[in-house]
């Protein structure tokens, strides 16, 4: 077994979420996007949209300022000349994931099927024939929005069926079909969900052959979680992608004995890593990236302070009063560490980036990292489409973050 420091696991991290990789020197293309997509396998879903969409900031972390039509288009639009790269399913949670791993992922809808057909059931007893009708109503009208089918299928936006029907038993019973895959989403609209057949936004060679049964899909999945994560114990190749324990610890044994995974020891952890074979380990990391809460990088909070020593936890269901850092809270990486994290809030109405607290991490440069935290806040509010950043009262980080800002950009 290879032994490897907690200093050279973390740069393998990074390297392999591509922090490693140098930033385009012109405009991002979708060349570029690949690669990032190359690197995260796939990109979360969230509603939240207090700075920006949770699936457009890990592209930015990593390009840096880029069209976000670009994303838009790979997930959902298609033509000949662009043909789709992404589409929706449940994966880490909800996630855009590559349409070549849609397959991989079918265990997943059957699991889906057999823990909530009982809420099918439960919808049907309500409204018989639910689910042939909207699948019906899909297929005739598609891509189309819960709401929009829910008036194809009353004749009215609310309540003509009588009083027991239950105006959300349509958005409810999209939301099972989508779940196990006999829907998917055709495209969106100020990110309102548009269902279509998966049948008419993949391609047929998903489609194609016999489906992997779980335990391919499963040895498929733990090698993409150990690519994305360049070293990682079994529980976070397991969280990835969600996989239950059955299934992923089997998988990454028979990965092992094929030679496919290696085991390391990382000095400091407290069990064995696996790590893809004959992957180099980066002699540094440099440059800077605000990561939002549900970067791949960060999503898992205990693998996160096993990394970096920095402890993270999103605070947006803790009473306001109780929150120890913000509502919204963005880690800061500078040259392979976490140095500071920052609340943001894109204030639109003000056309302003706001910046209730900044927190400097202990035994960090106060002065170098407020001049850096500075320039990516600034990249960021532009990118943003907003005119600037303004800085609250809370946390040590932000006086010297607010004088940093005073200087002009390049000064």
């Amino acid at each position: 077994m290879q032994t490897m420091s907690g200093a050279a696991a973390t740069r393998l991290a990074l390297g392999a979420q591509g922090f490693t990789d140098a930033r385009p020197t012109g405009r991002p293309t979708r060349h570029h996007l690949k690669r990032v997509l190359s690197r995260v396998r796939l990109l979360q879903l969230d509603s939240v949209n207090v700075a920006v969409r949770a699936h457009y900031m890990p592209v930015l972390s990593r390009l840096g300022p880029y069209d976000r039509a670009l994303l838009d288009d790979a997930a959902w639009s298609d033509s000949a000349a662009r043909p789709r790269l992404l589409v929706e399913d449940w994966a880490h949670e909800a996630s855009l994931v590559p349409v070549a791993d849609w397959p991989l992922l079918g265990w997943r809808r059957e699991a889906y099927r057999q823990r909530y057909g009982h809420h099918r059931e439960a919808l049907e007893e309500r409204w018989p024939g639910l689910a042939d009708e909207v699948l019906d109503a899909v297929k005739r009208l598609g891509p189309i929005s819960a709401g929009a089918l829910e008036r194809e299928l009353t004749g009215a936006s609310s309540g003509s069926r009588g009083g027991w029907w239950n105006r959300s038993d349509t958005k409810r019973m999209c939301e099972y079909l989508f779940g196990v895959g006999a829907l998917t989403t055709g495209t969106r609209r100020s990110f309102e969900r548009r269902y279509d057949l998966p049948e008419r936004v993949l391609p047929p060679s998903s489609f194609a052959g016999t489906p992997p049964d779980r335990a391919e899909a499963a040895r498929a999945l733990v090698l993409r979680s150990a690519g994305a994560l360049g070293v990682a114990t079994e529980p976070d190749l397991r969280d990835y992608y969600r996989l239950p324990p059955s299934a992923s610890k089997p998988a990454v044994a028979e990965l092992v004995d094929a030679g496919l995974l290696e085991t390391v020891e990382v000095r400091g952890w407290d069990r064995p890593a696996y790590r893809l074979p004959e992957v180099s380990v980066p002699r540094r990391v440099v440059g800077r990236a605000l990561l939002c809460p549900f970067d791949p990088l960060i999503w898992r909070r205990e693998r996160a302070e096993r990394l970096f020593g920095f402890r993270y936890r999103i605070e947006i269901y803790v009473p306001e009063n109780r929150r120890v850092h913000g509502y919204y809270v963005f880690p800061f990486l500078l040259d392979g560490a976490l140095v500071a994290r920052v609340d943001l809030k894109a204030d639109r109405a003000a056309g302003v980036l706001r910046v209730p607290g900044a927190f400097l991490e202990e035994g960090r440069p106060v002065a170098r990292t407020a001049a850096e935290l500075a320039g990516a806040l600034r990249e960021m509010a532009e990118w943003l489409e907003l005119d600037g950043v303004v800085v609250g009262g809370r946390g040590d980080l932000a006086d010297p973050l607010a004088r940093a800002l005073a200087v002009p950009a390049g000064a």
